[in-house]
């Protein structure tokens, strides 16, 4: 394609050529130059002839004149990009003092200044020299204002001064931000408590492909968990946990979250129903656990459906066993409430397990009971063995627990050694 073009264009020379010269010899004209009182004559063509030759002579002469020069230049760019590459490796390997030395001297010499600047910036960051950093970047031209905006938000946030890195970024002159100044800032709006926003800025994120999906997605699920926690009311909580997609509605943490926000609210019966909706679509015992300390109100009956229908499904849930029991206490129903509080020792219910028994206990009036129970519920914690009870029949099972039972899928207790 090139050579084609390279030919038709001196063919068109030519064409040209022959047309002017056709036109010159019908009519060759007169010329007359006068210098310091001699008169000299030509035709209009030698004139023509002669300034494009003397033009031509004219640069052969400049480009000879220039050669040196530029023979310099194209060693200095060639040494300069070596150094840029040789920087660039050395920073690869960990090598971090020459890196930046190399990378340093790349960019006085101007050969792709602003990225040497930022390596030689990640460089002195490296190696733990902050000021030679910062030297670096504000050493970036003005022309440079984007690269220089990201560098600094980059060590803004590795010294955890997420505002400096939203100051950097919030420049008019650098707008729009480029994806990895997108990424950076919604990092920043999450550090300053501001996840909201930040969670606002996924979808332009997802598009740029500015992070890993699997990223994305993580932080879609932390983000939203923030966003729940800092609402400031309850139509402010409702609003966020309405706008969020269904998965990550499902999502143990951000679940929690909302549940924890809006049990602070004092909206009980919404923090339940959001629990139960998890747990119907994915068990987990974390929010079993959250379920079971959550006031139950007028929901109490509710509640003891809930917790029996999953217990089907999960005989040996230590939080399952542990709401039941609370459940049974605030109704007065001792017996049933204890048998549970052991199942639930039994399947690993520890520490919040004794506190129960020392609720329990102490709503009884069993005042050394209730302080044996809260004591050994520090010891569990701590992974100590716990006391026996005063009064204990020494007859009975030990203290650390009955023995570990096992249930079926419709939670009946199934005997050690069967199948």
């Amino acid at each position: 394609m090139n050579l084609f073009r390279s030919l038709l264009f001196w063919i068109v020379l030519a064409l040209l050529g022959a047309l002017a010269a056709q036109f010159l010899l019908a009519d060759p004209g007169y010329v007359l130059v006068r210098f310091r009182g001699t008169d000299y004559t030509t035709t209009v063509a030698a004139a023509v002839i002669g300034v494009l030759v003397a033009l031509l002579v004219i640069g052969v002469l400049w480009k000879l004149l220039m050669l040196p020069f530029r023979s310099w230049r194209r060693l200095r760019d060639r040494n300069s990009r070596a150094r840029l590459g040789e920087g660039l490796d050395a920073l690869h390997g960990g090598h971090y003092a020459r890196a930046e030395q190399l990378l340093a001297r790349a960019a006085d010499e101007g050969h792709d200044a602003a990225f040497a600047r930022v390596a030689a910036a990640q460089a002195a960051n490296a190696r733990g020299d902050a000021a030679a950093a910062q030297a670096h970047i504000d050493a970036l031209d003005p022309r440079h204002a984007g690269a220089r905006a990201i560098a600094l938000a980059e060590q803004a946030l590795a010294d955890e001064r997420p505002t400096d890195a939203l100051v950097a970024l919030d420049i008019p002159a650098i707008q729009p931000l480029p994806p990895r100044g997108q990424a950076l800032r919604a990092q920043a709006l999450a550090a300053t408590g501001k996840s909201a926003e930040a969670y606002g800025l996924l979808g332009a994120l997802r598009q740029q492909h500015a992070l890993p999906d699997a990223l994305l997605d993580e932080l879609q699920e932390r983000w939203a968990a923030a966003a729940l926690r800092d609402a400031a009311d309850a139509n402010a909580l409702a609003d966020t946990w309405d706008h969020l997609p269904k998965a990550v509605r499902s999502d143990p943490d951000v679940v929690l979250a909302y549940a924890d926000r809006a049990a602070a609210l004092r909206w009980d019966e919404a923090a339940s129903k959001a629990v139960e909706s998890a747990l119907d679509t994915r068990w987990d015992e974390s929010l079993a656990a959250r379920y079971g300390t959550l006031p139950a109100g007028g929901r109490a009956e509710q509640r003891r459906a809930n917790i029996e229908r999953w217990l089907q499904a999960h005989p040996s849930s230590p939080a399952l066993l542990l709401a039941l029991a609370r459940l049974d206490r605030d109704e007065g129903r001792w017996p049933q409430a204890e048998a549970n509080l052991h199942r639930a020792l039994a399947q690993g219910a520890g520490a919040d397990a004794w506190e129960e028994f020392g609720n329990a206990y102490a709503q009884a009036g069993d005042t050394d009971r209730a302080q044996r129970s809260y004591a050994n519920a520090l010891r569990v914690a701590r992974g100590e063995a716990a006391l026996e009870l005063p009064g204990r029949d020494s007859r009975e099972e030990p203290e650390d627990g009955i023995a570990i039972e096992e249930r079926d899928e419709h939670g009946i207790p199934r005997l050690r050694g069967e199948s």
